[in-house]
């Protein structure tokens, strides 16, 4: 499995990457991909809704299951992949290119995880 060193991840298995301007784009992990399988729907929300850390902000759906997507942090979204509407596959063949939501206005976020630190949680989740 891939897990870029420049992401933070979330125990949850959602990725945030923190960009120069001040936002921040989230996605799910390799890992909630394939522990999902094949994604057939994505719920999103709206541009400007609020996102609250630890909270949904959307859902997937694939062939097993629907799953919360968690905000890691708390802002205002302030862009959506719209692309993700029409082709949620995507996620499962480029989890980290398949950004769900950039968020704005960051006032807060949850205990974010390295990738090192990621990958060591996952390695618990196996015992």
């Amino acid at each position: 499995m891939n897990f870029p060193q420049s992401y933070q991840y979330t125990k949850s298995h959602e990725w945030v990457l923190f960009l120069a301007d001040g936002t921040a784009k989230i996605g799910l992990t390799d890992y909630a991909q394939d522990q999902l399988g094949d994604l057939v729907f994505v719920n999103l929300p709206m541009v400007e809704d609020p996102v609250t850390a630890g909270e949904a902000f959307g859902d997937v759906e694939s062939v097993k299951a629907v799953a919360d997507v968690l905000s890691p942090v708390t802002g205002k979204v302030c862009q959506i992949n719209e692309a993700l509407l029409d082709a949620p596959e995507s996620i499962n063949s480029d989890p980290y290119g398949a950004w769900f939501i950039q968020v704005e206005e960051i006032e807060e976020k949850e205990e974010l995880l390295d990738a090192f630190a990621y990958e060591a949680y996952l390695r618990t989740l196996e015992d």
